[in-house]
């Protein structure tokens, strides 16, 4: 049999990284078996749903490159992708369930239904709808909610991350399959396409474990076959003391995407937040995932969010790209002073910063290397060595730097180097003090590539340009 895998978002809000992971997982189990990944919108929720889900959950999947192979945007053959566009299929199959006395006119109020809950809570007994099953219901018109006529029983199953499970009957109960206002439930719809769309494997988060009885039940009452589960345990916040939510970072994944971090970098991330193939490799190509990732590999207890993981993976990947390939992507990210330079130019400076980029908006930083940086003597103040040192001194190791750089023809990293290295055996001073002053005097920014490479690149009349720059200000100072 063919594997089928699908991703069913509801339409109602931004992609985050739960979300992304449980996508993720389904993309790489069918690629994995040369299958089919689908993407299903679950719609049917028309009060929760935000304008713009549906093209921004699309635009998420591509972003990621998690390409599916079925959808609401490019079809398939067993479409609609959509399940508001499924209505006719969900009437049918309750039909099948009312002819066979398995499904019935729910004719409470909600008013009613709170009563029968509110006294279940006074006399401290689970509530169950079942309890208070009409003897008579009245045919169901599609006016009343449709509800499921359960059998209960016990069920086991056997679950790819969570192994075999066995359900209590006290937990099954008449669920609504179709809501008074003709749409179905998640419980009732999702078993239907997916039977109908031949999905294989259900890969979601272990919040539908608790509902798991009740599928079944509708599984056997329909006589389905189960497709092969996977609950995939919550992703912790960073303290990893309750489920991520908005507040604790749980971004839109396609403002990372805005922010400088890699596809593949978050690919390889989100991978591993509750998955690792059993070997010490922390960061993976796309492929490697697909020939290694294993349902069986995935943790059963919560995965914790690291930020500083993220940006140390997407700093990973940034050093691993071709310079023509990093090239093609910082485009957005190039700092304004930029604008005008030559690309030879700006080829130099990517490869010179290449190693320090943690995520491609860092480009943004390196501005002087395009025009007149601003002085900022903060940089000298938060200095723990250099705001120790006088002012007069910082401006005569600068004008020594000056004098010693000023004389030197070949204006190269290791030529510079080495007069930097002179320079310390003439002012008797660390590299700390020494190579930071003029670095700061040079860049007025809180980081550079390696001073003599930064020097190189800028060039010989733009760096005593600076210097005297510096000094200036230090005898304003």
């Amino acid at each position: 049999m063919t594997t089928r895998t699908r991703f069913a978002p509801s339409p109602t809000g931004f992609l985050h990284v739960g979300g992304i992971r449980t996508a993720l997982f389904a993309f790489l189990v069918a690629r994995q078996a040369g299958g089919q990944f689908i993407l299903r919108l679950e719609d049917t929720d028309k009060v929760r749903e935000v304008a713009g889900s549906r093209e921004h959950l699309i635009a998420s999947l591509k972003a990621l490159h998690l390409d599916y192979d079925e959808g609401p945007d490019i079809g398939g053959p067993y479409g609609p992708y959509i399940q508001s566009q499924r209505l006719e299929h969900y009437r049918q199959w309750a039909q099948k369930l009312i002819d066979a006395g398995r499904a019935y006119a729910d004719p409470y109020t909600p008013e009613q239904i709170q009563a029968f809950r509110d006294a279940a809570q006074a006399e401290k007994r689970a509530f169950r709808y079942r309890d208070h099953r009409p003897n008579n219901p009245p045919e169901w018109d599609g006016t009343m909610p449709l509800r499921f006529k359960a059998e209960p029983k016990s069920y086991t199953y056997h679950d790819e991350v969570m192994g075999d499970v066995t359900t209590s009957p006290e937990v099954v109960d008449d669920f609504i399959l179709i809501k008074s206002d003709g749409y179905p439930t998640y419980n009732f719809a999702h078993i239907i396409d997916d039977a109908e769309m031949n999905i294989t494997h259900v890969i979601r988060g272990q919040e539908f474990i608790s509902s798991m009885p009740n599928y079944l039940a509708l599984y056997e009452a329909l006589g389905l076959p189960r497709p092969v589960f996977a609950h995939l345990p919550h992703i912790m916040n960073e303290q990893g003391n309750k489920k991520l939510g908005k507040r604790d970072g749980a971004k839109d994944v396609l403002d990372y995407i805005r922010d400088g971090y890699l596809p593949e970098a978050l690919d390889s991330f989100i991978a591993t937040m509750g998955w690792n193939d059993g070997t010490e490799q922390e960061t993976f190509t796309m492929n490697e995932l697909i020939t290694k990732f294993s349902l069986s590999r995935v943790q059963r207890s919560g995965a914790r969010f690291d930020e500083k993981r993220l940006l140390w993976t997407n700093g990973q990947f940034i050093r691993s790209l071709a310079l023509d390939d990093l090239a093609g992507r910082v485009n957005d990210f190039w700092p304004d002073s930029a604008a005008g330079a030559d690309e030879e130019y700006r080829q130099r400076v990517l490869a010179l910063v290449q190693d320090r980029l943690k995520t491609l908006r860092d480009l943004g930083g390196f501005g002087y290397f395009f025009a007149e940086p601003e002085i900022n003597m903060e940089l000298i103040d938060s200095n723990k060595q250099l705001k120790k040192l006088p002012e007069h001194e910082r401006r005569e190791l600068l004008e020594t730097a000056h004098h010693k750089l000023a004389t030197l023809t070949d204006w190269t990293p290791d030529a510079i180097q080495t007069r930097l290295n002179e320079l310390l055996e003439i002012t008797g001073q660390k590299p700390g003090i020494l190579f930071s002053l003029i670095r700061i005097a040079i860049t007025w920014a809180p980081f550079s590539p390696q001073l003599s490479d930064t020097l190189a690149l800028l060039g010989r009349e733009r760096t005593l340009a600076r210097l005297e720059r510096g000094i200036a200000a230090f005898s304003a100072a």
